[in-house]
């Protein structure tokens, strides 16, 4: 069910989350002859029971119809009406809005400028126009050249295109691949295929801030059998930052081809690959305001690269198949504005955003704990743990009062295990299953965040009186 709890009153012509009012949204867009209480249920349904004051309580999903979470009230003029309860999302390093600018850029390549960037006429020009004009964008977001980007469907596939190019060159010499034990799953399962059909993986552990173990990793690089090192520039689960220029220089010092998938990085923090010599990197747009099914690859000038994707010859050969303009234009936009909100330091107010929930949280809350590096992380990811409280029981009730964060990496959300990630920082299975992912981007509002921590610290009150054995009668957060 993800509809929202409420109370209703007899004698209340309206009722209240959290104690205060929330904006009405009426029903007359969606029933323009109006609706009863009673019509209402019928449409979405109704659970009650009465408590010791005999008051009903209701609960009824809108989401089918509104596309929100919401509940219902009477009023005066005896029309049904929503009463919105506003949805606060802290999830981003899952996926993130896309920018109206984005949405904007984009809309002329649907309907307008559709047209093949492969053929000879003039629409078909301007179209290749807009595609190199992307291409740019994101170059400069990374200090690259512009014909060293790649543009691909994904940060998986961008991620497997390397993986895969890379085994199939250096798997005629060597024998080794070097990876990390805190890498996404787009990593470590071509890895594991590698791995499978006779490749020796040897992966780097981490300290107990998430940083990489360097040494270990210098280790790994001194054997001859060594062909190629992926890391990821940024984890998406804690936001800490890998110390990837250090590993580059050791890579490169022992002729070892160097992958980084930074998808959480890219947009995030400044990227300049003619200062950090990597080989390969992975990027995905959805993660700063791009959307969804568009990526890229950078592919330093000079290195070698098989193609996964053969066919027309689109991307220099390296990516076959009609590329996908719209998005590769939304990509471009997604790459200035973030550029530009790099170089103006616009993201600070994400990381103070960040620290203020962290300091509320740690104040407010007992048995609180801040996960991961405080000095080299993201400035939009904040990694909680709360004794006490089973994470995936928080996560639900915090979904139900309209807070949006998770548990760990999006990919692996209802796998029971705890995270492979806080496994390798050394955090207790306990308190890695107590954990919340709580992720900000420029969107997020400092009301918002305040917001969310009251709705946190009732949250967390409510699971721990649960789980402590009290009596609360129904787990509900709107008491």
């Amino acid at each position: 069910m993800s509809g929202v709890v409420g109370w209703i009153v007899p004698g209340m012509e309206n009722f209240e989350l959290f104690g205060e009012g929330r904006e009405f949204a009426d029903f007359d867009n969606f029933f323009p002859g109006g609706l009863g209480f009673p019509e209402v249920v019928k449409v979405f349904g109704r659970q009650s029971h009465q408590n010791q004051e005999n008051e009903a309580h209701d609960l009824a999903d809108f989401s089918e119809t509104t596309g929100t979470h919401g509940k219902v009230s009477t009023c005066a003029n005896d029309k049904g009406r929503l009463l919105l309860s506003p949805m606060i999302y802290l999830d981003n390093h899952a996926t993130t809005a896309v920018h109206p600018e984005v949405v904007e850029a984009m809309l002329p390549f649907f309907a307008e400028y559709y047209h093949n960037p492969s053929s000879g006429y003039r629409a078909g020009k301007t179209v290749q126009k807009a595609i190199a004009e992307a291409r740019g964008e994101v170059a400069q977001l990374i200090g690259a050249k512009e014909e060293e980007v790649v543009f691909t469907g994904c940060g998986t596939e961008s991620n497997n295109m390397v993986l895969k190019s890379l085994a199939r060159i250096y798997g005629r010499k060597t024998s080794r691949v070097i990876t990390g034990e805190i890498e996404h799953s787009a990593v470590l399962r071509p890895c594991q295929a590698m791995e499978d059909v006779g490749f020796e993986v040897h992966r780097c552990g981490v300290d107990a801030e998430g940083r990489l173990d360097l040494g270990q990793f210098k280790e790994a690089c001194a054997g001859a059998e060594t062909g190629f090192a992926s890391l990821m520039w940024a984890n998406n689960e804690t936001g800490v930052i890998q110390p990837i220029t250090e590993a580059c220089e050791i890579a490169r010092e022992h002729e070892i081809a160097f992958h980084t998938d930074a998808i959480q990085a890219v947009g995030k923090i400044p990227i300049d690959v003619k200062e950090v010599p990597v080989d390969f990197l992975s990027i995905s747009g959805h993660k700063f305001h791009a959307p969804k099914g568009i990526g890229a690859i950078y592919l330093r000038e000079g290195v070698r690269f098989e193609p996964l994707i053969r066919g027309g010859g689109q991307e220099d050969g390296r990516r076959s198949g009609t590329e996908n303009v719209a998005y590769i234009v939304g990509l471009g936009r997604a790459a200035k504005i973030m550029r530009e909100a790099i170089e103006k330091d616009r993201h600070a107010g994400i990381a103070v955003n960040r620290d203020h929930l962290e300091k509320r949280l740690s104040e407010e809350i007992e048995g609180v704990t801040l996960n991961g590096s405080r000095e080299h992380r993201v400035p939009t990811c904040a990694h909680v743990s709360f004794e006490r409280c089973e994470g995936a029981g928080l996560l639900i009730l915090l979904d139900e009062s309209g807070v949006m964060v998770s548990t760990g990496s999006a990919c692996m959300t209802g796998k029971q295990q705890p995270s492979h990630v806080q496994m390798a920082m050394g955090i207790s299975t306990e308190q890695a299953k107590s954990s919340l992912r709580i992720s900000f981007s420029s969107f997020t509002t400092r009301e918002e965040t305040d917001e969310a921590v009251e709705r946190i610290k009732r949250a967390v009150k409510k699971l721990r009186q649960v789980q402590g054995g009290d009596s609360v009668g129904p787990v509900m957060v709107y008491s």
